[in-house]
């Protein structure tokens, strides 16, 4: 089956609200391919590896968290983006992101989708999310018990994920609140310690959370940003794929940062 490139970008804006959120870069179609899409490839960044990916797997549309524009970056099109710009229109390839609107969907996003991983539950409503435009997860382990110390949270992140957390143990006592926002979202620590959390999960660290977390007694975690946000984009795109009789496959182009 098939679609047009039209159809699913109303079905990527009508599931992901991209008008809801301010944001740095555009939300949504980012690069025009071909009118008809069968198949949809999906990763976390539209880097030239996934693009070059894409295009062995004969997709037609590929969507990703990361698109071709960051915060302040130069706007010629020159170097990396030229290469990828390339490789897109030379083979009619449509680019699909969208960042902050991925983020936050409540079932198929990736803070969403990072807490289905680890076993965490946000609490219901407006209580279970902190933070700039919301985008924050507060809640415990969806069974209710507590991790016995922040040590033992970091395993089990580790274990789920794949790779090592960078862990600084401010709270030193049972881990019952925990709170998470995937990526780059250090900035978000303060909120998080207002909200009540006893731990907070995200992808980055910047050198002033490690003061906060043994200063507030809090546990602060780092996992990785493309670790914490692998799971919204294949989740969001073979939803969509289902929903209109596509193709989809998940490509993750492997990233320490």
């Amino acid at each position: 089956m098939s679609t047009t490139r039209h159809e699913l970008l109303l079905a990527f804006d009508l599931l992901l609200a991209p008008e809801r959120f301010k944001d740095y870069g555009p939300n949504g179609l980012q690069v025009e391919g071909r009118t008809t899409v069968h198949k949809i490839v999906s990763g976390v960044t539209a880097s030239r590896a996934l693009i070059e990916a894409a295009i062995r797997a004969r997709a037609d549309a590929i969507f990703v968290h990361h698109g071709l524009f960051w915060r302040g970056q130069d706007g010629r099109v020159t170097g990396w983006m030229r290469q990828r710009l390339g490789l897109l229109l030379g083979d009619d390839v449509s680019l699909f992101a969208y960042h902050l609107p991925l983020d936050a969907h409540p079932e198929l996003g990736n803070n969403a989708q990072l807490g289905l991983q680890l076993g965490l539950l946000a609490e219901p409503g407006a209580a279970g999310r902190f933070g700039e435009q919301q985008l924050g997860c507060i809640g415990g382990r969806s069974g209710g018990e507590s991790f016995a110390d922040a040590d033992a949270l970091a395993g089990h992140v580790e274990g789920v994920l794949g790779r090592p957390v960078t862990l600084v143990d401010g709270a030193r006592r049972p881990i019952r609140r925990i709170a998470w926002c995937t990526g780059g979202a250090q900035g978000y620590f303060e909120a998080a310690i207002a909200a009540g959390a006893d731990a907070f999960l995200t992808g980055e660290i910047s050198e002033p959370q490690a003061h906060y977390a043994r200063e507030m007694g809090v546990a602060y975690l780092a996992c990785g940003h493309h670790a914490t946000e692998r799971y919204g984009a294949p989740a969001v795109a073979g939803h969509v794929a289902a929903q209109l009789g596509l193709v989809h496959e998940f490509i993750d182009i492997d990233n320490p940062a």
